[in-house]
């Protein structure tokens, strides 16, 4: 998009009062201090977007006489079509005017907005006005038209390795997810593998421990000879056990016996002292015949049944004394005496070979933390790895972005990253010309400087614009840039004059 100035009127704008100026290829405004030279570019800047070329607010009413209002109008060429804007002030309430119609704000600027931003226009209109931005708003606005290097380019640069590992996590994660991932991964890891080497070392403390551990084969002999011998004795005395324990078991039924005879004997001697009872117990008349011999009968029966049982437990005591007086209780004192010194010997050993049941038990809790070690170690190092592999990425990035940004440039070096002490790349925008800053460069410097990069910002963003040239004076010598030049000179004694090179 080519846009250039054809005709500018002022009516009452500063210290003009009624002015037209018609521009070239090249239009020289020379004059005095004080002749209004400035006040061109600031009415072409103010009739856009009401502002100074420098883009701070701007009142134009005239201070020098009075007027009722300030009108400025504007013809533009973009690309072979002309359309006239204009912004008239009356009374502090502005008014728009697109080809003489009378518009709403939001149409006026929707139209210039259809052409460029303000920043972009200013930047390239005013060579000046670029450094004044903020340097974040400097550097998006010089990136906003370079192509930031692909994944691809930038793997191209970095270690096989790297590469190889972030195009694989790339296909599933951006980058900054990658990176918030694996920086909370190496937080949780170091962690751990904190507490892994600490639990290692502690076990492994457990392991020196048993250094002086009776040799397991010796004991395991010791074991085999006194467990035999304890087993032998043990076996005579559980035999005894089972022959005292029957002995003990028929003298407990004996005397069971014993006492059921004694106590049928006494309940047959009362059933026979029983006196029989000739009256009916309910209604106390006297028994007779076939009633009385059944009293009878039934006392009988009863003295005969207890008989009878007597009789029986006598007969099974008799048994079983007969039983008892075939056994002989065995005395196994002296062997428990024999067992009790053989577990006595046994239980040392068997404590030795607990001891050595805990030293397996310890080494392969070593074991599994060391594994657990290695493998949380292995894992915080794929973390470190993916996040230097990153932040590497970012780095060999911001190279390419650089290069490409710098090749734009001849005399003008710019710096948009700077690494910090920790490997972090951090964005900055810094301008030097022939190794000075900007800051550091006088006005002819900065002037060229500031064309150099309009030229960039024109190029990049292919719209072609007029540009400003305020104390021309001060410049001997610069590259004519692309588009219109509006060249402001002062002469000594001179009254204002526009002049058109074509």
């Amino acid at each position: 998009m080519e846009i250039k100035l054809k005709e500018l009127k002022l009516n009452n704008f500063e210290s003009h009062q009624d002015l037209t100026v018609n521009f070239g290829e090249v239009t020289k405004i020379t004059g005095d201090n004080a002749e209004g030279k400035s006040t061109i570019p600031r009415a072409i800047t103010w009739s856009l977007y009401g502002i100074d070329t420098f883009g701070s607010k701007l009142d134009p009413t005239p201070t020098t006489y009075d007027a009722d209002e300030t009108l400025v109008s504007l013809l533009l060429d973009v690309d072979g079509i002309e359309t006239e804007l204009g912004r008239q002030l009356k009374k502090g309430k502005t008014k728009y005017l697109i080809n003489e119609v009378p518009s709403k704000a939001s149409e006026f600027n929707e139209y210039l907005d259809g052409l460029f931003t303000k920043e972009l226009f200013l930047s390239l209109f005013n060579p000046l006005y670029f450094f004044t931005m903020h340097w974040e708003k400097q550097r998006a606005m010089l990136l906003n038209y370079v192509t930031a290097p692909s994944n691809k380019e930038v793997f191209k640069e970095l270690p096989e390795a790297q590469a190889a590992k972030l195009g694989a996590l790339v296909k599933k994660h951006s980058l900054v997810d990658l990176n918030k991932i694996h920086r909370d991964n190496k937080n949780k890891l170091d962690k751990q593998y904190i507490a892994a080497q600490s639990r290692t070392k502690t076990l492994k403390e457990q392991l020196d421990e048993f250094q002086t551990l009776v040799p397991l084969p010796s004991l395991r002999t010791e074991l085999k000879i006194f467990s035999k011998e304890r087993d032998e004795i043990q076996e005579v005395i559980d035999l005894a056990g089972s022959n005292n324990s029957k002995i003990n078991k028929l003298q407990s039924q004996i005397q069971r016996l014993q006492d059921d005879r004694d106590f049928l004997r006494t309940n047959f001697e009362r059933i026979k002292e029983e006196q029989i009872q000739d009256h009916c117990q309910t209604c106390k008349q006297p028994l007779q015949g076939d009633a009385l011999k059944a009293v009878e009968e039934d006392k009988q029966q009863r003295q005969d049944s207890v008989a009878k049982d007597f009789k029986s437990a006598v007969a099974e005591r008799k048994k079983l004394e007969e039983e008892l007086a075939q056994l002989e209780y065995i005395d196994v004192s002296e062997q428990l005496q024999k067992a009790n010194e053989l577990q006595a010997k046994i239980a040392p050993i068997e404590q030795e070979m607990q001891k050595h049941e805990r030293f397996e038990m310890v080494k392969e809790a070593v074991t599994d933390a060391e594994q657990q070690e290695k493998e949380t170690l292995e894992q915080l190092n794929e973390s470190i790895f993916i996040l230097d592999s990153i932040k590497d990425f970012y780095g060999k990035e911001a190279e390419l972005q650089a290069k490409k940004v710098q090749d734009l440039f001849d005399r003008l070096s710019v710096k948009l990253f700077e690494q910090q002490k920790n490997g972090e790349i951090k964005t900055t925008f810094v301008i030097q010309m022939d190794g000075k800053d900007y800051l550091q460069l006088s006005l002819s410097e900065k002037i060229k400087a500031g064309l150099e990069l309009r030229e960039v910002l024109s190029g990049q963003s292919d719209i072609v614009a007029p540009a400003v040239v305020d104390n021309s004076e001060s410049i001997t010598k610069f590259k004519q840039p692309s588009g219109q030049l509006l060249m402001l000179k002062v002469v000594e004694g001179k009254e204002l004059e526009v002049s058109v090179n074509e």
